[in-house]
């Protein structure tokens, strides 16, 4: 069985973000990291290595800096890395970018994806079902567990009456929420051995997709509002007051 692993390489959800004429300022961003979604997608992949010695090809889609995603998924244990190189993902739609990555998975023969439900930088959540639909592929969303008995995958999702188990065969593409199982870490054996590993690098047109007329464009980035500084009340006799702010100003009440 092989399992291609969709990870993207995206500012750690610990840096600081700057904009700069209207964009996110790239070079500004002090660490990057994979999507924390992602990881879960990769673990529950080298999970199913460990169990029923499945194959697992870590894809990623993006300028150079991805190789580095690339790299830390292969000190946790990935067996090839696949790369399609796009200078600036920004120029392309999601739909643009599914394609790649449909291709891609094409490409190394997998018929079992892996994704994160969402990126941490765009959070659109539309790649897993994006990627299913163009390679012919049954989807299941917000996965927080998985099993595998030899012939179908058993996956835990939400309901709307709580949870739900759901059976799905092969071809399939599965989006994982954050589960339960503690992500593994690179040792230094991991990270040497990674910088060794061999990195499969694509384009659009090696893989024959058009990536021409994006149907979406991203005309600004802006930060968030500032907050409104804090207020501070002490005492009981401050009780009326406080009780009136939330009631017109915070709405709360």
């Amino acid at each position: 069985m092989d399992i291609a692993v969709l990870i993207k390489y995206v500012p750690d959800t610990t840096a600081k973000i700057s904009i700069s004429g209207g964009r996110v300022d790239e070079s500004s961003v002090s660490k990057w990291s994979i999507s924390p979604f992602d990881e879960y997608a990769l673990e529950a992949a080298l999970g199913m290595k460990d169990s029923a010695g499945a194959t697992v090809i870590a894809v990623t889609c993006g300028p150079s800096r991805s190789e580095k995603g690339l790299r830390d998924a292969a000190a946790v244990g990935a067996d090839s890395l696949v790369h399609i190189v796009v200078d600036d993902l920004m120029t392309l739609d999601s739909t643009k970018i599914q394609g790649l990555l449909a291709g891609a998975v094409k490409h190394t023969g997998a018929d079992v994806v892996f994704c994160g439900k969402q990126a941490a930088d765009t959070n659109s959540g539309s790649t897993g079902p994006g990627v299913a639909e163009l390679i012919g592929a049954a989807c299941v969303t917000n996965a927080s567990e998985i099993s595998h008995d030899g012939s179908s995958f058993g996956v835990l999702r939400p309901a709307s009456n709580g949870s739900e188990r759901v059976s799905v065969q092969t071809p399939c593409v599965i989006a994982f929420d954050k589960t339960s199982t503690e992500l593994r870490r690179p040792n230094v054996k991991g990270i040497m051995m990674a910088k060794k590993k061999p990195i499969e690098s694509m384009d659009s047109g090696s893989l024959g997709v058009d990536v021409s007329g994006s149907t979406a464009q991203i005309n600004s980035q802006s930060p968030p509002a500032e907050k409104a500084p804090g207020q501070m009340f002490d005492g009981a006799e401050s009780v009326r007051e406080v009780v009136q702010k939330l009631r017109n100003e915070a709405k709360v009440l």
